[in-house]
């Protein structure tokens, strides 16, 4: 049976688990995101008495005022989720307690995070604390579906001449052995986050009937393209200052030549460029531009040839190629099999954090202290967050959530059985603690 305090905080966050909010595009009906806004005013009184509450459309900023008002910090979780079809072990949106875990869409990604940084934030306003610095809170409702919260709020708070010191957003957890032979638990601290570009491939030709077939019809053209750019080097690879780091701080916990080699990276980067996607397909993304296929069309008809076909690719391009020459090199490689290539969303491109800040070594501490023989390690997010907007307003982004996670849990984000250990909710909420009273 977990302790008593276990106990409250996995109820409060079942609760917040069953308010559905799933988003999606264009959504113009905000009220159950407000809905949610109100069972968090009832959930955490004294933080929300404490702050100032701005709304950006269903999402939401909050300022608690330091004593000195100087270098503010910002801590962000978002509030919706996405879909939850298939069959589920525990329904999606009951927040069943079973097992030493909770249940439920949005566990981890990231009504956890949100419920941990405001818990922490209401015991400490319940307490009389008063942070040093301004302390900003922000959640958005439409992360999940590439929204404009963050957007939006980053904008304003540049309008406003705010620049903050940190941000702390979700990103990378607590795993066990990250990488083949690296012994031990590390919390994996996202420093950046690739671009996010959407690409549509259109070939054409005038049609016909499918029983006289000519030679390079449009879905064949786009099939030879496809296959091009999997077994192309259109896309440099190279290892960043981030990676390189993360290799060394995990080469001190293996045995053998890979410590060595891990040891020495940069002089040993041409074999790890090769040799890292044979290991892990997340490993080797870090190294380069990505072009993921994920829509198509033909012809409406099974007896007829397209005089239109199309792909949608998506792309998250590298920090070192950038997003307009990874665009480029695909649009170059695209016109060889006569298809055009049409920008549908250029992404947005954010820059590298430092992990030689005093904003890393905060949450490093802060891990350090509530996690005892956890390791920390800077490493590149391969997927997209809200925090790259407030790289316009912050020069360190840093991307972490506190839950220690195994592989399995990591393979229910957004897909089925999402949950989160029980036993990993107090230190969690303890490490926002150490975050808002030490920063």
């Amino acid at each position: 049976m977990p302790d008593t305090r276990t106990q409250k905080y996995a109820e409060m966050l079942s609760r917040l688990i069953q308010a559905e909010t799933i988003s999606q595009e264009n959504q113009s009906d905000k009220s159950k995101f407000y809905r949610f806004h109100d069972i968090l005013r009832g959930m955490f009184p004294h933080i929300f008495s404490a702050c100032t509450f701005e709304d950006f459309d269903g999402s939401f900023l909050m300022l608690w005022k330091g004593t000195t008002g100087e270098n503010p910090v910002l801590l962000m979780n978002h509030h919706d989720v996405v879909e939850a079809p298939g069959k589920w072990t525990h329904a999606p949106f009951a927040g069943e307690i079973a097992d030493g875990r909770l249940w439920g869409r949005g566990t981890l990604d990231t009504k956890g995070g949100l419920w941990a940084m405001l818990q922490a934030a209401d015991e400490l306003a319940a307490e009389g604390f008063s942070p040093r610095r301004d302390t900003y809170f922000l959640s958005t409702c439409d992360e999940e579906c590439g929204g404009t919260g963050a957007d939006r709020i980053s904008k304003t708070l540049l309008d406003r001449g705010i620049r903050l010191d940190m941000v702390l957003d979700e990103g990378g957890m607590i795993v066990h052995e990250p990488i083949g032979g690296a012994n031990g638990d590390f919390a994996m601290v996202g420093l950046g986050e690739k671009g996010c570009a959407d690409l549509k491939f259109t070939a054409r030709s005038s049609g016909g009937h499918a029983s006289t077939p000519g030679k390079n019809t449009p879905l064949v053209r786009l099939g030879k393209f496809m296959a091009a750019v999997e077994k192309s080097s259109i896309f440099r690879a190279e290892i960043s200052p981030t990676v390189h780091e993360m290799f060394s701080r995990l080469a001190d916990s293996m045995n053998g030549p890979l410590k060595f080699i891990l040891s020495h990276s940069r002089l040993f980067a041409p074999i790890l460029i090769k040799v890292m996607p044979m290991v892990s397909g997340a490993a080797g993304a870090m190294l380069k531009t990505t072009l993921a296929f994920t829509m198509a069309s033909g012809s409406e008809g099974t007896n007829v040839l397209p005089q239109e076909a199309w792909v949608v690719g998506n792309m998250r391009f590298s920090h070192h190629q950038g997003g307009e020459a990874s665009i480029a090199a695909v649009s170059w490689l695209a016109k060889k099999f006569d298809i055009e290539t049409e920008v549908l969303s250029p992404g947005f491109s954010s820059p590298l954090s430092d992990y030689k800040t005093d904003a890393f070594r905060l949450v490093e501490s802060a891990v350090s202290r509530t996690f005892p023989g956890v390791r920390t390690s800077p490493y590149m997010m391969t997927g997209a967050s809200d925090s790259r907007f407030m790289s316009r307003i912050c020069d360190n982004c840093l991307r972490f959530a506190p839950f220690r996670i195994d592989n399995a849990q990591l393979d229910t984000i957004h897909g089925i059985d999402e949950n989160v250990s029980l036993s990993t909710l107090a230190p969690a909420v303890d490490f926002y603690r150490h975050i808002i009273t030490e920063v």
